[in-house]
């Protein structure tokens, strides 16, 4: 499906002072690849409250391979893999360098109708519209 790459240099105050990347650190990588993957095709967190929707996160899986270090560039790429009735993009954190993959992990999204205060069952069609817009027709 879609995918976009975001690269990322772990910064001194994310580390221990054995210079490894704290744990819950990477939920923020996550976070800076995610807003880079959504804004890329026109439905960035302003554009979803925009048109009337929020869409909190209520799954999150991540898995430590490797540590990350103090000074390490990494690539966060982030996948579509569902899309229909949430959203659900998968991450790969590797070594910018060498490609290794150091994490993986993953996000579920509902859409959250600001209006009635409600969850949505599917997706509403504004996702679908700017997804189209950017990747085609979507298969299914």
């Amino acid at each position: 499906m879609y995918t976009t790459t975001t690269d990322i240099l772990v910064p001194f105050h994310d580390v221990d002072s054995m210079h490894v990347a704290w744990h819950g650190h990477y939920v923020k990588y996550l976070e800076v690849a995610r807003c880079e993957f959504l804004e890329s095709f026109g439905y960035g967190y302003q554009a979803m409250q925009a048109s009337g929707y929020s869409w909190p996160i209520i799954d999150m899986r991540i898995k430590y391979i490797k540590p990350l270090h103090f000074g390490q560039r990494v690539r966060v790429q982030c996948t579509l893999r569902e899309w229909e009735y949430r959203l659900k993009i998968d991450y790969v954190i590797s070594d910018l360098a060498t490609g290794e993959r150091l994490t993986k992990g993953y996000t579920i999204q509902v859409a959250i109708d600001m209006a009635k205060n409600e969850m949505c069952f599917e997706s509403p069609a504004i996702l679908l519209q700017q997804l189209t817009n950017k990747c085609g027709p979507l298969p299914g």
